[in-house]
């Protein structure tokens, strides 16, 4: 009798595995969505979904909302793959029709947008797992699945209303013109980021790092020159950029001129600041141990001022590009980021502008990843690191 209820038990897991149970919240929506685009027409004047080859990316979105699997990463998954599959049909499908859309597409574009949304949903919900190494991985998953939605729906807003290129370019215009212009845009990177930004951002840091601790030991010049580093840091980069240069000249040292003005207080005053955030009782016991200042500086306070000045040289990251771009504007070579951006913009050449723009935004991304994992290693001990 136990091993037939044995058996019982074995075949009703087997069954319970593949029987249904509650769908995700958003698909019923999304299901509803999809279902309800099959007699509207594709496009204008077109003939119903029904009668077209996204007949079958609208029955597939009523799929989730069935509760099959039953495990839950069963159902993401199957999720993840049905909005996947409808929106490569969907942009398959959308040549044809590019400027005249109907409301058959648009509603399969807000079926597979709303399972898109229950899919970030399931990742950030599973990021807080036990396993280090699925955590870490459903902490990138969730902003790759968001970026990758915004480039399609992107593109299918674009190209389904007809949007002209000179006023919005499509990502896959954006994508065609910076595998045409490499060349072009790895000269500009080069001229912009690696010889004025970088240079720039390190002199800057450092310097306003230095000062700091001068600033620190000093007391006269933490009333004196905090109040005047607020000022100059609210000057506008376009009062600053000519002004360098005239100095530095068009080359990139006047760029890096406008990168170390715009770095330099924000890491002065974040320094300042972290250098008095320790307690007072660890202070007096070092006093008691007769810690000389640079003991104290060094085993105490810097290392309680890190989170700050971590934090100024994660807004410097993104302030260095802005300045180094900007100032660029204003007299250059025939290369880099801002003088390509000008230059396009007045041949109306958009796409090799949203291509600069691209880059742009992937260096200082990157950039700032960088500095925020060196941040995570020297700060591991930080609370806001604490799981």
């Amino acid at each position: 009798m136990s091993e037939a209820s044995a058996a019982h038990e074995r075949m009703a897991a087997a069954i319970g595995v593949l029987t249904a149970g509650p769908a995700p919240v958003l698909t019923y929506p999304a299901a509803l969505l999809a279902l309800a685009a099959i007699p509207f027409p594709v496009a204008t004047g077109g003939g119903p979904v029904a009668g077209s080859s996204l007949l079958a990316a609208a029955l597939l979105m009523a799929v989730p909302a069935l509760g099959w699997p039953r495990a839950p990463v069963g159902r993401l998954l199957l999720v993840a793959a049905v909005t996947a599959l409808a929106f490569f049909l969907l942009l398959a499908h959308l040549a044809p029709i590019a400027g005249r859309a109907g409301l058959g597409f648009w509603l399969l574009v807000a079926a597979a947008a709303i399972l898109a949304v229950q899919v970030m949903r399931g990742l950030a919900h599973r990021s807080g797992g036990r396993g280090s190494g699925l955590r870490r991985l459903n902490a990138v998953a969730v902003p790759v699945v968001f970026g990758l939605w915004l480039l399609v729906l992107w593109e299918c807003l674009v190209r389904g209303f007809g949007v002209p290129p000179v006023l919005l370019p499509p990502p896959s215009e954006i994508a065609r013109q910076i595998a045409s212009s490499l060349s072009i845009l790895w000269a500009d990177f080069r001229q912009t980021f690696l010889k004025a930004v970088l240079a720039g951002y390190v002199i800057g840091c450092l310097s306003g790092f230095l000062i700091a601790i001068l600033v620190d030991r000093v007391p006269f010049l933490k009333r004196g020159l905090l109040p005047v580093g607020n000022m100059v840091s609210a000057l506008p980069i376009i009062g600053i950029a000519p002004i360098m240069v005239m100095w530095f000249g068009f080359d990139w040292p006047s760029k890096a001129a406008v990168v170390v003005v715009m770095t330099f207080f924000p890491m002065l005053v974040n320094t300042v600041t972290g250098l008095s955030a320790a307690g007072a009782m660890e202070r007096d016991l070092m006093r008691t141990y007769a810690a000389s200042y640079g003991q104290e500086l060094i085993k105490l306070r810097l290392p309680a001022a890190l989170p700050f000045i971590f934090n100024a040289l994660k807004i410097n990251s993104t302030l260095a590009l802005i300045g180094a771009i900007v100032a660029e504007f204003f007299g250059t070579p025939i290369v880099g980021m801002g003088f390509r951006i000008s230059t396009e913009v007045g041949r109306m050449n958009i796409s090799m502008v949203w291509a600069e723009i691209a880059v742009a935004a992937l260096a200082g991304s990157l950039f700032y990843g960088l500095v925020a994992l060196l941040e995570r290693a020297f700060t591991f001990w930080h609370p806001s690191y604490r799981h």
